[in-house]
């Protein structure tokens, strides 16, 4: 019952972040409570080199087993790849990434080209097909500052990107941003910090905290406590979704993340099979609509038709408990 730690991640209650050192977060309420650990992004894993040809190019393709070449890697497509959503806190629309006929905001770009359109304070996402997405704040000087392997590291893009295409996001989450200088400085202000000395759980929230200045980016800047105030609506098709509900900005990021790292048919299909366990055979992804996935203490309860207890499927750890409402 109650707030049950798992993992403390300071040594003692002084060393639990209780506002940003700039003194630009200034909301009222106390919010602040020790942190969980459920589980880690694994963004660090570095990604697969492409097919080596026999001259040790790049345009060669290994044999199949049967003497056939296997087929080419298809072009990364966002549209394909990742999971459309929006974040509510309460009734205020926080973030939204929208595939609307006419947005150019998700096109991505080799890390050559991303360089031309980036700006000493701008956000910059990499992304790639089955990897966690890699943020980044561009400080000039073809540089970034980014949380990598538990160090945040001041790196050159190119490198940063690890062959990864990228994008600048300034425009994903809508709270008002620090000025571009106050951006960087935030950001060259914590290199060289790690493991114990940081205060987030990802690249993401390291790289919006230092554009915002708010404190639900970092570890433990909310409390656990009572009705979950943010959703993540998935939307599944132009006039189907599905929502689900946190306590904490920071809990809502690493499941949002783990969902670009799965893919769009995975997410889907996961859904499918949870919101229907006696049948996951006969309901398709594209029937799901408005159910409510409610984050509490570590565990999920699902909001669905039946009373019915049913395991999560690969990657999750706690048990559904669904119900008709």
């Amino acid at each position: 019952m109650g707030n049950q730690v798992e993992k403390l991640t300071h040594l003692s209650y002084k060393e639990v972040p209780t506002a940003d050192p700039t003194g630009v977060d200034r909301d009222d309420g106390p919010r602040i409570g020790v942190s969980y650990i459920f589980s880690n992004d694994d963004e660090d894993v570095e990604p697969q080199p492409p097919p080596q040809g026999p001259d040790g190019g790049g345009g060669g393709l290994p044999d199949g087993g049967d003497g056939l070449p296997l087929p080419s890697p298809q072009p990364y497509d966002p549209r394909l790849h990742e999971v459309e959503c929006s974040v509510f806190y309460r009734d205020e629309c926080i973030y939204q990434k929208s595939f609307a006929p006419g947005s150019a905001a998700l096109s991505t770009y080799t890390p050559e080209n991303l360089l031309n359109k980036c700006r000493p304070g701008d956000l910059v996402e990499f992304v790639s097909q089955a990897q966690y997405p890699h943020w980044a704040v561009y400080v000039g000087n073809f540089q970034v500052v980014h949380l990598h392997r538990l160090e945040v590291s001041n790196s050159f893009l190119t490198d940063a990107s690890q062959g990864r295409r990228g994008r600048v996001v300034n425009e994903l989450y809508r709270y008002k941003p620090l000025s571009p200088s106050a951006v960087v400085r935030n950001a060259l202000a914590h290199v060289g910090a790690k493991e114990r000395e940081l205060s987030w759980r990802n690249s993401e929230s390291f790289a919006a905290w230092c554009r915002y200045g708010k404190r639900e980016f970092k570890i433990g800047g909310e409390l656990r406590i009572g009705k979950q105030p943010y959703r993540l609506q998935i939307q599944l098709s132009a006039q189907r979704s599905h929502t689900l509900e946190f306590q904490s900005l920071e809990d809502l990021i690493m499941e949002k993340r783990r969902n670009d790292q799965i893919g769009r048919a995975a997410v889907l299909q996961e859904l499918a099979t949870h919101l229907h366990p006696a049948e996951p055979d006969r309901l398709k992804p594209e029937e799901l609509q408005n159910w409510t996935l409610t984050f509490c203490q570590g565990k999920q309860h699902l909001r669905q038709s039946d009373e019915a207890r049913i395991s999560q499927g690969p990657g999750r750890r706690h048990r559904l408990q669904c119900w008709r409402h």
